[in-house]
């Protein structure tokens, strides 16, 4: 399946090395990662799936596709700027926040406008809406997004 993994474009080193071990856990259970394709989590996540063979999907704001992280397998330029959260979320079956802040948060919405699940690690507190976990761990957080979609 593809999980969208959304977060912080800057994060401190601990928020990067879970980041890095949520896409070492979705690679090696074959999973594709979808995200924003630029820096912080985005980075760490591609890094983490690559590192294991996994495959990774940046959707750029940008025109140029070269622009994203180098972790990236298929980078998609749309030339849309922010507004490309929304094809971040479409393009998972579930999603994993990780930190982050307004541009997170949006993407949360759209993932409860999109009706996908979503486990959160240390992230904005979306306890409210359905289909929103919060975990502790990695592991937590792709066991949930996996027995969501099943």
């Amino acid at each position: 399946m593809r999980v969208s993994v959304i977060g912080g474009s800057t994060v401190d080193e601990a928020t990067y090395e879970t980041a890095r071990d949520v896409g070492r856990l979705l690679a090696e259970r074959g999973h594709t990662v979808v995200c924003g394709g630029y820096g912080g989590v985005m980075e760490a996540v591609c890094r983490g799936a690559r590192e294991h063979d996994g495959e990774t999907i940046g959707v750029l704001k940008g025109t140029d596709p070269a622009e994203g992280n180098e972790w990236i397998t298929t980078p998609i330029a749309t030339g849309m700027g922010d507004a490309r959260n929304a094809l971040v979320v479409l393009n998972g079956g579930a999603c994993i926040a990780i930190d982050g802040a307004a541009g997170t948060l949006s993407e949360l919405g759209m993932a409860f406008v999109y009706e996908r699940r979503v486990a959160g690690l240390d992230t904005h507190d979306c306890s409210a809406f359905e289909g929103f976990r919060a975990v502790e761990t990695p592991e937590a957080a792709v066991a949930y997004v996996e027995r969501a979609v099943e």
